[in-house]
């Protein structure tokens, strides 16, 4: 690793990325005063204010970020996987002594402070990632190594999944992304992309129009590939035959025989098993690569009823209220209602600061924390939202250079799981409160009130421009 252990604290600091953090956080402070402002507290500069609480969680930020950027940059490649372990064992300290805030046993207390251990785990598993994946023996291409990321993400993931707190766990699957830029196979996409599919079609569909479904779509790729249209149908015909045959026998032997849906789902799961383990045998890629994503797509549909079943009821009527299953106005639909009528009603130019009567009034929940991108749409309106996503795209895509001028693997790796982290973040809170994405409760990163989340997307970010400011100080990859 190169070092920058000369010079002064900002030399080669990315002085544009910084900017955008200052803004992005100065604008957040703005609107939590916005949201928060007590008209009964009579001083302004009470702490009793949230926005004055928030200026001390700043003050602290800034000094993180600049004990961050005098620690040379070695140790944070000598100590990610330290810090990773460290990491999974705050997260498991919260199962224990945690404490539950809305229905995640997600918080750890300290007196009157609630600390959060995800949120710098996610620091120590970017660091671990870009650690494993700096290695020189890794090979992105390298079954056994993509299978060392997916239990470094894994482990993580299940503990915050333990805690009940799914949202944040799937910040972890933007990572996805720093492999497709360290050259993972784009078609590996698709089975993500089918998955996801699969997940929203389970609400909508019957249980066999699904499974007919599926076997429809991969005998329709099948052919595109083969080109054999005649064998794939007879296969189709002699499946549904096949499970008619077993319905009826079943019926004739048993008290209650298996319905047309359990027969075919059988007879298709062992056609499939069967011929899969033909063509391994001989060779048969696209066979074999359809007939596993069949089984696997099954095996997943089987899954879901039983995951969803085990999530809160809190966050199955946020799925259902998503995919416009269920109508509550007054239930799961309120959050996301009000948030849309506030950031509608900002108009092009917005009410003004403090003039927001949807969040001044108080009729959005949590409007100074996962909700407040609807400060900003009702205040300053369309102009003041697209200059908070401007400012965010800028800082992401700065990221993103930043990692291009790497000249070593930890920092580009690095910089674009930080870059993902952000995008992941930034799309899923405004997404939410739109009503494009479903209530996660995460927060808007630099600008959701809270000590926890904004120490650590400053620690998150200042590591990166700490491991750019070496490449830069040394006159590598000037701009």
């Amino acid at each position: 690793m190169t070092s920058n252990r000369t010079g002064s604290l900002f030399s080669g600091v990315d002085r544009w990325t910084v900017l955008f953090y200052a803004l992005i956080v100065l604008v957040g402070w703005f609107s939590i005063a916005a949201a928060t402002y007590d008209e009964t507290v009579p001083h302004v500069f009470s702490f009793a204010h949230f926005y004055m609480k928030q200026v001390v969680w700043i003050a602290v930020a800034a000094v993180v970020a600049i004990t961050v950027l005098l620690i040379d940059d070695r140790y944070y490649h000598m100590w990610a996987y330290p810090a990773y372990i460290i990491g999974l064992l705050l997260l498991l300290s919260t199962l224990a002594i945690g404490k539950e805030i809305n229905g995640a046993k997600a918080w750890i207390s300290f007196g009157s402070f609630n600390v959060q251990p995800v949120e710098f785990a996610k620091i120590a598993t970017a660091l671990a990632m870009a650690r494993l994946m700096s290695e020189y023996t890794f090979s992105i291409s390298r079954l056994g190594d993509l299978v060392k990321v997916a239990m470094l993400l894994a482990v993580p993931l299940l503990i915050i999944v333990l805690q009940n707190d799914t949202g944040s766990g799937l910040v972890l699957g933007s990572f996805l992304f720093v492999l497709y830029r360290e050259g993972l196979n784009k078609w590996l996409c698709l089975p993500f992309l089918m998955l996801a599919s699969l997940f929203i079609a389970s609400f909508l569909l019957s249980p066999l129009a699904l499974l007919l479904l599926l076997i429809g779509l991969y005998t329709f790729s099948e052919v595109m590939m083969s080109g054999e249209v005649r064998s794939r149908i007879i296969f189709v015909a002699s499946l549904l035959l096949g499970a008619m045959v077993l319905m009826v026998l079943t019926g004739l032997l048993f008290d209650e025989g298996l319905s047309f849906y359990a027969s075919l789902l059988i007879v298709s799961l062992t056609a499939a098993v069967g011929l899969a383990i033909y063509a391994l045998r001989f060779k048969i890629a696209h066979t074999f690569i359809t007939l596993a994503l069949y089984i696997g797509s099954v095996f997943f549909l089987l899954s879901v009823e039983q995951v969803f079943n085990a999530l809160e009821p809190h966050q199955q009527n946020r799925i259902l209220s998503f995919m416009g299953i269920v109508n509550d106005p007054a239930g799961a639909d309120y959050n996301v209602n009000q948030s849309k009528i506030a950031i509608g009603s900002g108009g092009l130019f917005g009410k003004g600061f403090l003039q927001g009567t949807q969040i001044k009034y108080g009729f959005v929940p949590e409007r100074h924390t996962d909700f407040i991108f609807c400060t900003v749409g009702e205040e300053w309106g369309f102009l003041g939202t697209f200059t908070i996503l401007t400012l965010f795209a800028c800082l992401i895509l700065r990221l993103m250079k930043m990692g291009e001028r790497q000249e070593e693997p930890f920092g580009r790796i690095y910089c674009y799981c930080v870059a993902s982290i952000l995008l992941f973040h930034v799309l899923v809170n405004v997404g939410m409160t739109i009503g494009l994405m479903p209530v996660m409760g995460i927060p808007l990163p630099f600008m959701s009130y809270g000590g926890s989340s904004l120490i650590a997307f400053t620690i998150l970010l200042f590591i990166a421009i700490r491991l750019d400011a070496s490449t830069r100080h040394f006159g590598l990859n000037k701009i």
